[in-house]
């Protein structure tokens, strides 16, 4: 590029307050972009705690309260990011202003298909492959819906070293809400008493914690806290989804070689692989017996193995130059920027 582009982003939330799966996901998406020289502002839609304009990782981060000029943003950017909930409103200004829209999708439920669809989407990306073949049955099912000019399958990125450490003791499950198995970790913890566990607050549902004694509650984390307050502490993670689309901090565990139990939604089944050990999630004496085999040494050295090797298997490198070469050639991009 001649010239740096200015990419302006929006979504409802960012870290460090918000601290789920879609946004660190973006957050490691930015980046490289970042990295790569562009102007990248993050505008949100929804007040936080921040009121001024904040730094994060190289990204500006934008509250409501710091600037009322969105639009305004939007109409000098020569690329426009956005996923989730602010899909709709976002394509709409883009249309407006004549701006190339990219769409991060971040699960296969029906409108974010439906979004992506609206028309002037310059590039849609799905975080799976499962996910892309999703779309294409939903294009397929829908042949006048506009398919977006380009697609991209760019898995979540985890930069390994950013989050390797050495296992600690516990069995833990993040975001302990229902749809994320918080039943499951309770059930766990009744029936194994002999072993600690950890229950992380999650960023959205209601947390449900076990009140036992052999449960430890550990507050909201920050992604860049993860490797410290988290995985340092951890030994088995347990992921007993009943849907992910891809499930992120599998990827992060694996990076320590922290064997992962899961329930086997399509997006954990493409995520972990071969490394990933699976079990039906209302199949509790089904978890309790794996579980009871990977904390003994033997089994969590084998698990342990697979889940580093899975981890380097999912180096982000190629998807990242994949992605940000995207951005730079999206319709009309290269020529905003000269």
């Amino acid at each position: 590029m001649s010239q740096p582009l200015r990419i302006v982003v929006r979504v409802h939330a960012m870290p460090p307050e918000h601290n789920a799966g879609a946004e660190h996901m973006l957050v490691s998406m930015l980046r490289p972009l970042v990295e790569r020289g562009h102007d990248v502002q993050v505008w949100l839609s929804q007040q936080g705690a921040a009121r001024q304009r904040y730094d994060y990782r190289g990204i500006q981060i934008v509250p409501p309260s710091a600037d009322l000029g969105f639009a305004t943003g939007l109409r000098g950017a020569d690329v426009v990011v956005s996923h989730l909930e602010c899909v709709p409103s976002t394509a709409s200004l883009a249309r407006g202003f004549g701006k190339r829209l990219v769409v991060l999708c971040h699960n296969t439920f029906r409108p974010s298909f439906r979004d992506v669809a609206s028309g002037g989407t310059a590039l849609a990306v799905y975080n799976s492959h499962w996910m892309q073949s999703e779309a294409e049955l939903f294009f397929a099912e829908y042949p006048k819906s506009t398919r977006p000019a380009r697609s991209l399958v760019v898995h979540p990125p985890v930069f390994a070293r950013e989050y390797a450490t050495k296992p600690g003791e516990a069995i833990t499950l993040i975001n302990c809400n229902l749809e994320k198995g918080a039943r499951v970790l309770d059930a766990l913890a009744r029936r194994m008493p002999d072993q600690q566990f950890l229950a992380v607050r999650g960023s959205y549902g209601e947390q449900l914690f076990p009140s036992l004694p052999n449960v430890e509650i550990v507050g909201h984390v920050d992604g860049t806290d993860m490797r410290e307050k988290v995985y340092a502490r951890t030994k088995v993670l347990l992921m007993p989804s009943s849907y992910e689309s891809w499930g992120r901090v599998g990827v992060e565990a694996m990076a320590s070689g922290i064997p992962v139990l899961a329930h086997p939604t399509p997006g954990l089944c493409e995520s972990l692989g071969e490394a990933g050990v699976f079990a039906d999630r209302e199949d509790i004496d089904g978890w309790e017996a794996m579980l009871r085999r990977l904390v003994t040494p033997a089994e969590f050295r084998l698990a342990s193995k697979r889940a580093k090797a899975r981890s380097a298997e999912l180096d982000p490198s190629a998807d990242l130059a994949a992605w940000c070469d995207a951005v730079e050639e999206a319709p009309g991009a290269r020529t905003a920027a000269r």
